[in-house]
């Protein structure tokens, strides 16, 4: 698969938990329109006339178009190389966060809708791929700012931000992309952990087309050091299992991978879906962590310790970019 992307604005991987290589990032510059009164239904309706910067949003600065008035629809189009993914693949089209209804057409035909303006979604669109690889994807998003009822974090719904509410954020505002991934795939997976226990609970959902059967071999390191390598049946789509770490006596090296912030240590996850044969079907790379996090009174207790907590109130916006952070940089210095 080959896209034509604007490198410098390429950001990390967008779900870091569930990596694989086959994936190609759409941000950059898109073609666009401001449907104030969400007049525009089809894609045929919608007269392009400027010019936006995905991901971020219209009434941002960084964005390029920087309209921070009153209008109930945008809409966004983008056209791309992307080959057929081949026999026994498919390819999926991502949005990381879109605000706030949204409907998605490739190549004219339409693949989908979404609701929710801080969640995650994506379209199969191989089936309406051309076979020359030239693509078109529009998007409309609409987002009525007079709506006080559905879901809008602190954005006003004023002309100018007062008190402590927010610009509005219209449309896409989070990383749009593109992944390769088998028809029958690893579609999501879930951690947690438990102290009094010692184990990692693993939560995955596999997407097929068929009733084939599929193991999920499940492999779990810190550093050099092996801490599992198991593996597990694949029983109605789903696996469910908790993963024991051996006691090792008084030497209890566990302690040592116990997560904080003075040592904020990551467990490395390989995980691959093989067939019946053995053969690797699907593969992604996670990662996972142990600790225990519960309050009593009014102190929080991490790993059975207190932990005291020094407050700073983080809104999570940019001056020039909104909601959306304007690199990754930036959103690694807001979490530091």
């Amino acid at each position: 698969m080959t896209v034509n992307v604007l490198e410098e604005i390429a950001p990390s991987f967008p779900r870091p938990q569930m990596r694989r290589s086959a994936w190609a990032c759409l941000n950059g510059e898109w073609d666009f329109a401001i449907d104030a009164r969400a007049e525009w239904q089809l894609p045929a309706d919608a007269r392009f006339d400027q010019k936006i910067f995905v991901p971020f949003s219209p009434e941002t600065k960084t964005s390029g178009v920087h309209d921070t008035g009153f209008y109930s629809a945008v809409w966004y189009r983008r056209a791309c190389d992307a080959k057929h993914p081949g026999p026994g693949k498919r390819l999926l089209l991502r949005f990381e966060a879109v605000d706030y209804s949204t409907v998605v057409w490739v190549n004219g035909k339409r693949v989908g809708s979404h609701k929710g303006g801080y969640t995650p979604f994506h379209f199969d669109i191989t089936d309406v791929l051309h076979e020359d690889g030239q693509q078109e994807i529009i998007v409309r998003a609409e987002d009525d700012p007079a709506d006080l009822a559905k879901p809008r974090g602190k954005q006003d719904w004023k002309l100018e931000p007062h008190s402590i509410w927010y610009p509005r954020t219209t449309g896409i505002w989070q990383t749009v992309w593109m992944e390769t991934v088998p028809e029958t795939h690893i579609h999501s997976i879930a951690w947690s952990s438990s102290l009094d226990r010692w184990d990692i609970g693993l939560d995955a959902a596999i997407s097929s087309p068929s009733a084939q059967k599929a193991t999920l071999y499940v492999r779990l390191s810190a550093g050099d050091q092996v801490l599992a390598n198991d593996s597990y049946e694949v029983i109605a789509g789903e696996v469910h299992r908790k993963i024991a770490l051996s006691d090792p006596g008084v030497d209890d090296y566990r302690n040592e991978l116990l997560w904080s912030p003075q040592s904020p240590t990551l467990i490395d996850a390989q995980l691959e879906l093989r067939d019946e044969t053995g053969k690797v079907i699907d593969e992604v790379q996670s990662y996972t962590a142990i600790r225990s996090v519960t309050i009593q009174g009014d102190r929080v207790i991490l790993n059975g310790r207190p932990l005291k907590l020094r407050l700073v109130l983080d809104q999570g916006y940019w001056p020039d970019s909104g909601m959306t952070a304007p690199n990754d940089n930036a959103l690694l210095h807001d979490v530091a």
